[in-house]
């Protein structure tokens, strides 16, 4: 329980972190993308004896790599590249894990095996997880810049292709420290619903970073210990307990919720009839 709480706990933060930026870039597809094209990494990365980590964050680089190429140089449009790149390779994985001999439950990898991490698993979460949170805080003015205006970041002197890759590195880097706590299918939620539920609540990006974190690691752990005494899914309870927040943000919140939204447009009509009184 111990370890599942920190490697999920993680997992989540770094995650609410970087979804700030998918959000409001866009890039919701995208983190669906890489979620999933690193199954067979993680399956080959098994098969030649190395740490997971090490496959996953190969096929999460070429996923973008190959959305890029396929958009860059054909008629295909992002929504229709991304499609085809991560099914094809989550297929690819899934393929793998079929035909693959294994002593170990494969499947795991596809939603997550929190309460079996080991104490190297821990370890290995924790650095790639600092090394993400590290690099997204350090480069975060300009990720934002980045976000809000390309045009005027590329005026500055910064290179928002390279900026671009940068922030897809981190989004590959950081689906390697998820996939330990949920598994592949359920990395996408964890990227984007901090994120979604933090942007209901304040229109200052600097007050998300710090929200949709901590909403993410107050899931995590909420989660994991109604998981334990549900005798339930551990990944699929933290995720759960996310959409569950979303859900009270996307009803109760005191400016874009949509109770507060209707009773705007209720009191904006009663004003008008008033003054056609």
């Amino acid at each position: 329980m111990v370890r599942a709480l920190l490697v999920t706990t993680t997992a989540a933060v770094v995650c609410g972190v970087i979804s700030c930026w998918l959000v409001l870039i866009g890039w919701s597809l995208m983190g669906d993308a890489v979620s999933h094209a690193v199954l067979p990494g993680v399956v080959l990365a098994y098969i030649a004896g190395v740490p997971f980590a090490i496959g996953a964050f190969v096929f999460g680089l070429l996923a973008v790599v190959l959305i890029g190429t396929v958009r860059d140089t054909s008629r295909v449009k992002e929504d229709a590249a991304i499609g085809v790149v991560f099914t094809t390779l989550f297929a690819l994985g899934l393929v793998l894990i079929s035909v693959t001999p294994s002593q170990t439950d494969l499947n795991h990898i596809l939603f997550g095996n929190v309460l079996g991490v080991s104490r190297s698993d821990v370890v290995q979460v924790l650095v790639i997880g600092a090394i993400a949170l590290t690099l997204l805080l350090l480069k975060r003015r300009d990720l934002m810049l980045y976000a809000f205006d390309k045009t005027q970041a590329h005026a500055v002197g910064l290179s928002p292709r390279r900026l671009g890759a940068l922030l897809l590195g981190l989004l590959a880097l950081t689906t390697v420290v998820a996939l330990q706590a949920v598994g592949v299918v359920l990395v996408v939620a964890m990227l984007i619903t901090p994120g979604a539920t933090a942007y209901l609540l304040t229109d200052r990006f600097s007050r998300m970073l710090i929200l949709a974190p901590a909403l993410s690691g107050l899931s995590a752990v909420m989660g994991i210990y109604v998981s334990y005494y549900a005798d339930a899914s551990s990944g699929g309870m933290v995720v759960l307990t996310q959409g569950a927040l979303f859900a009270l943000v996307y009803l109760l919140a005191p400016r874009h919720g949509l109770l507060a939204a209707r009773a705007g447009r209720t009191l904006r009509s009663r004003q008008r009839r008033a003054a056609r009184a």
